[in-house]
């Protein structure tokens, strides 16, 4: 396992998961769970995660799923994170901000935050690019990402194969629960 634990300092073991594309993504190891004579862990981004949206009049925000790294909204994003002292690092899995972000206030949460799919979003920065409007949401929900590990690295399981272990990780988590 290619985590990297601070020796006796109480602080949660990293792991650089890599994609299939050759992009990495820093992430806290939260669980390990044995699967098929595989190793699978539960990882959250150490950066901020945040997701894309095409903001639309009159109409529900429009997640963007998939993106160029070298796509102009990421340019524009990027500057205006900048304004805020915070980074737009294009990772594997998500984007992710880097820098101290504020706290939310809750009674502004309401105004600011969207519902997409049982997912509640909260508003980091909103910005145009030629006619649309765009914004960048912090997802409230934890947002968790399974990787493999082999040979001392750690893959981000991705498509199919995390459709077929998604269950069974869940499973192993609830069975792990209820014997706690």
């Amino acid at each position: 396992m290619s985590a990297q634990a601070p020796m006796n300092s109480g602080e949660v073991p990293t792991v650089l998961v890599n994609d299939s594309n050759g992009a990495d993504l820093l992430c806290y190891l939260e669980q390990i769970v044995p699967l098929q004579q595989k190793e699978y862990a539960l990882l959250t981004p150490v950066d901020t995660p945040v997701s894309l949206f095409k903001l639309k009049d009159n109409d529900d925000p429009e997640l963007i799923d998939t993106i160029g790294s070298s796509e102009p909204i990421l340019a524009v994003a990027e500057v205006v994170l900048q304004e805020h002292d915070l980074s737009l690092v294009r990772s594997a899995v998500t984007l992710t901000v880097t820098g101290e972000l504020e706290e939310p206030d809750p009674e502004e949460l309401e105004e600011d935050s969207i519902d997409d799919d049982s997912e509640t979003y909260e508003l980091l920065v909103s910005f145009k690019v030629e006619d649309n409007e765009y914004g960048l949401y912090i997802p409230l929900d934890p947002f968790f990402i399974v990787a493999e590990f082999n040979d001392g690295q750690a893959t981000l399981v991705e498509g199919e194969e995390f459709y077929k272990i998604q269950p069974l990780i869940e499973a192993e988590l609830e069975e792990r629960e209820t014997l706690n």
